[in-house]
């Protein structure tokens, strides 16, 4: 709880912890918004695909337009900000401490891993699809390099991954632990084309604000949640149920009796395991006190007096008072990134990293696929990201949903399948395929 403190003392002793932010989006405007106004750290430069975009971000967010420098010799010298576009340049700049990965992009994120790597620069992992692609071996890759690879504060698996370990630090049993999101059965199925008037928008006004369909779909279609829970299964080693999520309907006081094994009423088939809760019950209707922005853990006393504590403390329980539950309504995105580039660069440590392959996310068939047909990936018309037992889908050689873009079919996929490595003609000499077959034979086991 000494972050900010330890903070002003590098202010003090003007030495700033000294960041590299790749993306100038959402995410990292976020960000950027409040680190101007964090003691004791730089933004030392910013990559983007269009310095422009991230002069706006700076200019949008409140920076002055002196702040940025011509190069990163300057931002070392004077305390400024570098714009580029080659964020290996930004990577290897001299000064550097700690890199924010905010693209979203897989195969961008596994290179800037491993160039952060060879520069022995830390990360912070905002690009949870490059996690859920090949996030325990980028984690191991960058422990024997010696740097601190984390999970971004602010984004909802690493606020889990915050909760589960102050459960287990408490000593309690971890029963479950996920989020919450809009969710229906049927917006599996979403496209494109129909995602906005399950959000209540026209495509007019959707494309006045500038939203972006299959980024939207992404989140809506199911894909967005198993992402982010094969991230969170991987960093605390709870389980993927063997049907993966079932997006159960849930007020957040209803936690602790839902969020519980089956065979003590509840609706998980063991207990340990990640879980989505749904803001939206099967009939429609929208739950008075949802979990839609929020994340929360359910555990358990395993004893009388610890039940008896619960009683006397007011905890909301199950009907036999051995369950109770926490939660945190809201996350504020990269209005929180800070808590992460402060862990990693004052303590060493990571908000959240993978520790094991326990979850997979993999591509499967939105309707009935032809061979021939091209996958548009993640948040498009043929496939969504159904989370599974990574152990499974090693067992049948399922293709990861980051892998799932731009690749042909060569044979019919039903709708609901899985669709396979041995389904599409893919180039296995491609940088991303063979680091993900890496992690796959390494993990294997």
């Amino acid at each position: 709880m000494n972050l900010y403190s330890l903070l002003k003392s590098r202010a003090a002793e003007n030495r700033p912890i000294r960041v590299g932010l790749i993306g100038a989006g959402k995410f990292g405007s976020m960000f950027l918004s409040q680190a101007r106004r964090t003691p004791g750290l730089q933004v030392m430069g910013i990559a983007d695909l269009s310095v422009d975009r991230a002069k706006d971000a700076l200019r949008t967010t409140g920076w002055p337009d002196e702040v940025q420098t011509h190069s990163f010799a300057d931002a070392l010298q004077s305390g400024g900000t570098h714009l580029t576009v080659d964020a290996g340049a930004l990577i290897a700049a001299d000064g550097m401490d700690i890199i924010i990965d905010a693209t979203g992009d897989p195969a961008a994120g596994i290179r800037h891993v491993l160039a952060c790597c060879e520069h022995r620069r830390h990360i912070v992992m905002v690009n949870v699809e490059a996690d859920a692609l090949a996030g325990p071996l980028l984690a191991q890759k960058a422990r024997d390099a010696g740097i601190v690879y984390s999970l971004a504060y602010g984004d909802q698996p690493a606020l889990i991954c915050e909760q589960v370990d102050w459960a287990r630090t408490c000593g309690f049993n971890v029963v479950a632990a996920g989020k919450g999101t809009l969710y229906m059965p049927e917006f599996h199925n979403s496209t494109p084309e129909t995602v906005w008037g399950h959000y209540g928008l026209t495509a007019e006004r959707a494309a006045e604000s500038g939203l972006n369909a299959k980024m939207f779909n992404s989140f809506l279609d199911g894909t967005k949640s198993g992402i982010e829970m094969a991230a969170v299964a991987n960093a605390t080693d709870l389980k993927v149920a063997t049907d993966g999520l079932a997006f159960p309907p849930c007020e957040v006081e209803k936690l602790a009796k839902t969020l519980i094994p089956a065979s003590d009423g509840g609706c998980l088939e063991s207990a340990g395991m990640v879980e989505v809760v749904s803001s939206r019950s099967r009939s429609g209707e929208d739950l008075e006190q949802d979990l839609r922005w929020g994340v929360y853990v359910t555990f358990e006393g395993d004893s009388d007096y610890v039940e008896r504590c619960f009683s006397d403390y007011g905890l909301i329980t199950d009907e036999t008072g051995r369950y109770s539950s926490l939660w945190r309504p809201y996350h504020m995105i990269g209005l929180e990134l800070g808590i992460s580039v402060a862990s990693v660069a004052l303590r060493g440590e990571a908000t959240g990293a993978p520790i094991a392959f326990t979850g997979d996310v993999v591509a499967t068939a939105k309707c009935d696929l032809k061979a021939g047909e091209i996958l548009d990936g993640e948040g498009g018309y043929t496939v969504w990201g159904k989370l599974m037992p990574a152990k499974d889908s090693l067992a049948i050689g399922a293709l990861p949903i980051g892998l799932a873009h731009g690749v042909a079919l060569t044979k019919d996929i039903p709708a609901g399948s899985p669709v396979t490595w041995d389904a599409v003609g893919i180039d296995e000499n491609d940088p991303t395929v063979k680091f993900r077959r890496e992690m796959e034979r390494t993990f294997s086991g």
